[in-house]
């Protein structure tokens, strides 16, 4: 279902242009585009792509799991989410890197719907078991509640945010809040502000985050990180990156440092007559040997470092080598001429 152009997006432009579109990484950017894009034409209404525990466990529908972060239910939900990723996703995609980011996002969006689930399911059973907690709270709504948009996976963003400024605080309501606690006080505060929001899925991104910053989930991460982008041999790359540029090795590093260039004795050509005519012929016949080797040496040296093979017959180091040759042989006959004579 396409939707009209709708305040809420116009504020979001705005707030882009303000930000300066330049200054949005770039995952940060496409995933915020992503968004927009399933808002306007989304691939499911909200109602068929949010999450509960009775449409995904019940009735098998795996796939609200996938859909229910990227969907929102009106422009203004998608509004304040959208500059709050924005936010925050400026931070930890500079910090951690696009790539990182964008692996980060995946597993949390995908995470997240199952740990509200689990929620869900253990809060269902918790009441059941309990009868004063059953008459202050429906436990049939609760097995129902369905949960859509990108919420969740922002509580867990702020979380792994203010553990990366542990020392930083949030003013919420004009009051000063320890970045520690920040994400518990906003979760309580959206609840008592609007009743309607989901307590359980915003309580399942705070877990989502804690599971990153304090639990397995990193390290399960890089694990299988380091698992997809091994070569078995070695899974750190044998590259760095510096001020300079791109490089393979350090000088200091480099297993078969490149031999130096003798430019005393370039080719064969650089020898005089005069030079020339003062060795015997085997001498002669020794030197262009000796020059043509080197110079074909350097050569392939030149060629490797550049990645440049001259075609056969046509430069190549052979064709070369074979017509100094020839002319050694011719010069040594010119010689051997003027001796007899």
């Amino acid at each position: 279902m396409q939707r009209g152009f709708q305040v809420g997006l116009l504020l979001l432009l705005v707030q882009l242009f303000q930000e300066g579109v330049g200054n949005i990484p770039a995952v940060t950017l496409a995933v915020l585009g992503f968004n927009v894009y399933l808002y306007m034409f989304p691939a499911a209404p909200p109602i068929k792509a949010c999450v509960s525990l009775q449409q995904v466990y019940k009735y098998k529908e795996w796939r609200r799991l996938f859909l229910s972060p990227l969907h929102h239910v009106d422009d203004w939900h998608l509004y304040f989410n959208m500059v709050s990723f924005i936010w925050k996703g400026i931070k930890l995609e500079r910090r951690m890197g696009g790539g990182w980011f964008l692996y980060l996002l995946s597993v949390f969006s995908l995470l997240y719907g199952f740990v509200y689930l689990l929620l869900q399911a253990l809060l269902t059973k918790v009441i059941e078991d309990s009868d004063p907690l059953a008459s202050f709270i429906d436990v049939s709504s609760l097995s129902v509640e369905c949960a859509v948009g990108f919420s969740g996976v922002l509580f867990a963003l702020k979380v792994v945010n203010n553990h990366y400024n542990p020392g930083g605080v949030t003013y919420m309501m004009n009051t000063r809040v320890s970045n520690r606690f920040a994400s518990w006080v906003e979760l309580v505060l959206i609840y008592l502000i609007a009743p309607g929001t989901s307590l359980v899925g915003h309580l399942a991104g705070i877990l989502v985050g804690l599971l990153y910053t304090v639990g397995p989930l990193k390290t399960i991460m890089n694990t299988c990180a380091e698992l997809v982008s091994s070569d078995g041999n070695n899974p750190r790359p044998s590259s760095y990156y510096s001020s300079s540029g791109y490089s393979g090795k350090t000088g200091a590093d480099s297993a078969d440092p490149q031999p130096a260039e003798d430019y005393t004795t370039d080719s064969t050509s650089d020898y005089t007559e005069s030079y020339i005519a003062g060795l015997t012929e085997e001498e002669q016949i020794e030197l262009a040997i000796r020059n043509s080797l080197n110079d074909r040496g350097r050569t392939r040296q030149r060629e490797d470092s550049s990645g440049f093979h001259p075609a056969e017959g046509e430069g190549s180091a052979e064709e070369v080598r074979r017509r100094r040759l020839r002319r050694f042989e011719k010069e040594s006959s010119n010689q051997r001429r003027r001796r007899r004579l």
